[in-house]
């Protein structure tokens, strides 16, 4: 197995590419959790989409971690993003776990499937034997599925600027 390409139930996840971006536009649309990521929403979805991925890649070939390509496996069509990523928090070195969706594709359990899911595939590939999930403080969704996820409240911080608590793993 490798970072890149699994499965979980009904999911399949491979690195993005930019053949992504035009589906990865639809995120930004009918999207009210925006303001949880801290995002220039003056900017045009394409924009957004494009930075977005272009960031993965960059992290895919500095790293060997980012978010990668959450794709239906019903449907095989791109409903999100998941993946793990380094973080430095208040002096310490984290690996988050972090998920994003399309609105299209909230409310089906597809969240905490892929975040339980890289959870398992970082602690078999020893990318680290815990991890973090940083939540804005308002994002009671997320927070639900990082507890869905084993993980509980750790402390509070600002995070890029964000007001975020951040869970992970006892």
């Amino acid at each position: 197995m490798n970072y890149f390409n699994h499965e979980s139930e009904r999911l399949s996840y491979r690195k993005l590419t930019e053949a992504d971006i035009p589906s990865w536009t639809e995120f930004f649309v009918n999207n009210d959790t925006l303001h949880f990521l801290g995002m220039d929403t003056s900017k045009s979805h394409l924009v957004l989409a494009t930075e977005w991925i272009q960031k993965q890649i960059e992290r895919y070939a500095e790293s060997g971690l980012g978010h990668l390509a959450v794709i239906e496996k019903s449907t095989d069509k791109l409903v999100g993003f998941s993946g793990i990523i380094a973080r430095d928090i208040d002096s310490g070195q984290y690996f988050e776990i972090g998920y994003s969706f399309k609105p299209t594709s909230w409310g089906k359990g597809y969240a905490s499937e892929a975040s339980q899911h890289l959870k398992k595939i970082g602690l078999e590939l020893e990318i680290s034997h815990k991890f973090v999930s940083i939540i804005h403080t308002e994002n009671l969704p997320s927070m639900h599925v990082a507890k869905k996820n084993g993980m509980v409240p750790l402390f509070e911080t600002k995070y890029t600027g964000i007001d975020v608590v951040v869970y992970g793993d006892k």
